[in-house]
């Protein structure tokens, strides 16, 4: 992908988009394309300290001056309380994704080229430089911003201190106990120490969340590389917690690009966008250390491994690509850690237990399972492995379990409370629960048929026995009975003690989209004609129809504004993977709606050039023009983009 100045013409439009690269550990470095941070979470290296969490700030900007004997061209940009204080992207010429972000900045008779990459399986981030020097002598100085702070937070002047040691080829700084040195160095040129302050960075993203949006970074000291008339010089800049390295920045890269080139070939798509959103995948895909094993991170900048985000995405992020090991170690991990026929909803910081709020990651697991046999046929390790886990996670729901997860007596599963809510739609600000679904919610429902189906298929496989037979009838005749409304042509969201649910949302369309499905087609089509009309929204599906007077349509504001909306009418972009896949199957897989199917996805194309390039955006506004908000990076809008790409639009796909 290539940018040009038209996309930074001011700043406004300058920071609309961000770019990210990872390290298989959790950790990150992200900015906008104009090299400014307008976020918190914004960094050159965000260390995970114990993989992939307890994530820290350690290295916030690196601001680049060239100093002529005739004049100094600033490249730094910059917002302080008082506005925009250095204005360098005037001087940015292109900005390159290649893969990684290639920022090219021309002034004078001078080009620069800054490449930034992160090295795979370590805490440590590469600026690499190539200067062409004009006809005068000249000096690169380098005056890196540091700071020692969880992610979450912010800090001021006089809350942490500071100590440097200097280094061969630079300088290490010490700040917090139990968090190792940042050791910053260069492969050119000297090290000049001092002890001095940026004060009062301005984080504009902050300010619209409502957050605090001020900052002060340790400067402590600065790197000069001198440069001869005409000459161009390679530099190697690295932040690291390693303590050994190499300045072989060139080499460095070339690993890098190599291991991305192997996963995009593993994959073996041809297809443009097929090839970026497996790349993208690699993201997501990080080792947790409590484990031993590979989780997936649920969305950059700010979450954890979320239980049903994992789920949802392990098809997209490990099957469709051809990472079978890295499913496989997954599914693992959280059969481990499988609690009363419940899979943890969130693993927390090191040392704290998961969190088992959610009655749906351990249905979505069946799904996982089911899909990585699909593609597998490693029926030895799920028989072995992964068939008793689904078996007790069958028998405690219907047995029941906490959080009030039970089977009724009419076959439907039921879960939750007024004040407990476990369904994806979640968002609770103190006492306010925004979106009510306890009792039985339509998608559980439907996952729990699925699940049951599943079930009942590998026990066959298996020469087992299937006790719920019976059950599984019942459920079906009662979810036609209690979740059909005729009148409306859709299915109710909820069922409970406080009657039918009619809101029109897209929990339905997963009802349809799974691999053993309750609805007839039929009225599969009737629903998803109802979906498209009021729902559908470019990229994904809007949580609630704009012509419910609950409906939000713009996602912003304070915690109360942003949470009130997140599930009122804010699009997800996750949801287009159901809603493709049950186009295609309530009209037979035709020629016809594979067009459609594509015709669904192709905006996607345009989407990985906005926001966080290269990317899926989390969400976006209910309203026109689908403003992309929340994370840049979503693991299971790139995952289900790409499996329903890659299955419905390409029809690549395993049959079990």
């Amino acid at each position: 992908m290539r940018f040009g100045k038209g996309e930074w013409r001011n700043f406004e439009r300058g920071i609309e988009k961000e770019w990210l690269v990872t390290n298989g550990l959790g950790g990150y470095a992200s900015s906008t394309i104009i090299g400014v941070n307008t976020r918190k979470y914004h960094g050159l290296l965000v260390a995970s300290l114990s993989p992939p969490v307890r994530r820290n700030l350690l290295l916030a900007k690196l601001d680049e001056r060239l100093e002529t004997p005739q004049r100094t061209y600033n490249l730094a940009t910059n917002h302080t309380g008082g506005g925009v204080t250095e204005f360098g992207f005037v001087h940015l010429q292109q900005v390159l994704f290649n893969p990684f972000p290639t920022f090219v900045f021309s002034f004078g008779d001078i080009t620069l080229q800054k490449q930034i990459f992160m090295i795979y399986g370590e805490n440590s981030t590469v600026i690499l430089y190539r200067v062409i020097n004009g006809a005068e002598p000249a000096v690169l100085r380098l005056t890196p911003l540091v700071n020692c702070r969880d992610f979450h937070w912010t800090t001021r002047k006089g809350q942490i201190n500071f100590s440097r040691e200097e280094i061969p080829f630079g300088v290490a700084v010490k700040a917090e106990p139990g968090i190792p040195a940042l050791r910053l160095v260069c492969s050119e040129g000297k090290f000049n120490g001092c002890d001095d302050w940026f004060y009062d960075m301005f984080y504009v993203e902050e300010q619209r969340r409502g957050l605090e949006a001020r900052e002060d970074h340790f400067i402590p000291g600065d790197f000069t590389i001198p440069l001869e008339p005409g000459e161009t010089k390679t530099i190697t800049f690295i932040a690291t917690l390693e303590e050994v390295f190499t300045l072989d920045g060139k080499a460095l890269l070339e690993l890098e690009i190599r291991r991305l080139q192997e996963l995009v070939k593993r994959a073996g798509y041809r297809s443009v966008l097929a090839r970026q959103l497996v790349q993208a995948a690699d993201s997501f895909i990080v080792y947790r250390r409590s484990t031993g094993a590979k989780s997936i991170i649920a969305g950059y900048h700010w979450f954890n491994d979320w239980g049903r985000d994992t789920m949802i995405a392990l098809p997209g992020l490990t099957l469709v690509t051809r990472r079978y090991d890295d499913a496989r170690d997954i599914l693992v991990t959280y059969a481990r850690y499988c609690r009363d026929g419940l899979l943890p909803n969130m693993f927390t910081d090191a040392g704290k237990e998961p969190l088992y709020n959610t009655v749906d990651a351990s249905l979505w697991y069946f799904w996982a399972a089911w899909k990585y046999l699909q593609y597998t046929q490693d029926h030895a390790f799920i028989r072995q492995v992964i068939y008793p886990v689904l078996k007790e996670i069958a028998h405690h729901y219907i047995k029941g379990t906490h959080f009030n997860i039970k089977v009724d007596e009419d076959g439907l599963l039921a879960a939750g409370s007024p004040e407990l809510q476990l369904t994806w739609m979640d968002a609770r600000v103190d006492q306010w629960v925004v979106t009510p679904r306890h009792g039985k919610a339509v998608e559980i429902n439907a996952l729990w048929y699925n699940a049951l189906c599943v079930l009942r298929g590998l026990a066959v496989r298996y020469g087992d026995t299937f006790p719920y037979q019976d059950l599984l009838e019942k459920h079906r005749e009662s979810f036609l009975r209690e979740f059909w409304f005729e009148e409306g042509g859709y299915l109710y969201d909820v069922v409970g003690e406080q009657g039918k649910d009619a809101s029109l949302r897209p929990n339905q369309v997963i009802a349809l989209s799974l691999p053993f499905t309750i609805v007839d087609a039929g009225r599969g089509r009737r629903v998803l004609t109802r979906v498209w009309q009021e729902l559908y929204a470019t990229y994904g599906l809007r949580t609630l129809s704009p012509s419910d007077p609950r409906y939000r349509g713009v996602y912003s504001g304070d915690r109360w504004q942003r949470d009130g909306a997140y599930h009122q009418g804010t699009v997800w972009s996750w949801l287009i993977g159901p809603f493709v896949t049950a186009w295609r199957q309530v009209h037979h897989y035709s020629p016809a709606s594979r067009l459609q199917a594509a015709r669904f996805l192709a905006p996607f194309q345009d989407q990985l050039r906005d926001h966080g390039v290269g990317y899926i955006s989390e969400i976006f506004d209910g309203n026109e023009p689908i403003i992309p908000r929340g994370c840049i990076a979503q693991a299971w809008g790139v995952a289900e983009v790409l499996r329903a790409y890659v299955e419905d639009v390409l029809e690549i796909r395993p049959q079990i």
